[in-house]
């Protein structure tokens, strides 16, 4: 079972209100709600403060955060984007009435996330001084992540998180990279660590930094995405490299355009152009695998290679 919390607050009693809060939920809230294939993926449970009538309150934030790390799942991920807050005493998440530190203590959702019986705990923040969570006030460099808790914030804790286009720029890098971006692996799998390399990549180093914490034994997949290579294919791997560092002889009958081609060899010429194009393999003293089957050369695995033909030779995909 994977259950999700989405909280989008544009609008706020006592501070100046939000623009962007409300469709980044949005958008977080279909990208969770299904795979790429339309299955389904999360069950999501949404709330948005658009105006008095339609306010989020501490008091209802917090219950709804302690309601859904309360009870046991494979995944309970929270989505928070408002306005964060920071005091010597730690983070808060800004509720409609609050100004400050009357909002959502950091430190209360992660207790409730400490203590969860869930497997996995994702909490993702995008709000100003985000990356304050799970600090120990008394030693700032320190974290408290119980086992199988990931958090992904948008910034540091002293920087503010910005937007952009009436959508936040963590968000709209983070769905992006939930939609394929380049954070899905080989297999279709997106995962935290993918989504953070992803967002990483995409921000200058004089931009807000986002902020990566995890205590985890091995990354779980957030979504599934079509893969940039059929698993039939990727399977096959085995057939050509049957050990590590084995490399495969070509030679013209395998290029459909050679001077013989051979309609038994220029399909596995194919399959391992896909390989190349994906960074499982590349040709040996050749600049592309035309050339080194015209001129019968060999080609290898990469080292991303290697990792996937000893995941299919264990039976592992």
């Amino acid at each position: 079972m994977r259950k999700a919390l989405v909280v989008g607050i544009d609008y706020y009693e006592k501070i100046n209100g939000l623009h962007g809060c409300i469709n980044d939920a949005y958008a977080m809230k279909a990208v969770l709600e299904r795979d790429s294939d339309g299955t389904v993926n999360f069950g999501v449970r949404l709330l948005t403060g658009t105006g008095s009538t339609e306010a989020v309150t501490r008091a209802e934030l917090k219950e709804a955060v302690k309601e859904l790390f309360a009870g046991e799942s494979d995944i309970a991920l929270f989505y928070f984007a408002g306005h964060g807050h920071l005091e010597a005493t730690g983070g808060y998440l800004c509720t409609s009435e609050s100004g400050g530190d009357d909002g959502l203590p950091l430190s209360d959702v992660l207790l409730f996330a400490n203590k969860s019986p869930a497997r996995n705990k994702i909490i993702v923040l995008d709000s100003c001084h985000s990356g304050e969570a799970a600090a120990t006030p008394s030693i700032p460099a320190m974290s408290e992540l119980s086992e199988g808790l990931t958090i992904l914030t948008a910034s540091t804790a002293q920087q503010y998180a910005s937007e952009e286009n009436g959508s936040g720029v963590f968000t709209t890098l983070f769905v992006d990279a939930m939609n394929g971006g380049a954070a899905a692996n080989l297999v279709g799998d997106v995962t935290p660590g993918g989504i953070y390399a992803h967002i990483d990549q995409s921000l200058g180093p004089w931009e807000q930094r986002p902020v990566f914490k995890t205590n985890v034994k091995s990354f779980v997949s957030l979504r599934k995405v079509q893969p940039n290579i059929a698993l039939s294919d990727l399977r096959r791997i085995t057939e050509f490299f049957k050990a590590p560092g084995e490399e495969f002889r070509l030679d013209p009958s395998f290029e459909p355009e050679g001077p013989d081609p051979d309609p038994l060899k220029t399909p596995i010429l194919a399959l391992l152009q896909k390989y190349n194009r994906v960074n499982l393999l590349v040709p040996v003293g050749a600049p592309h695998m035309y050339h080194a089957a015209m001129e019968s050369k060999t080609c290898k695995l990469t080292v991303l290679g290697e990792h996937y033909r000893k995941l299919i030779e264990r039976g592992r995909i």
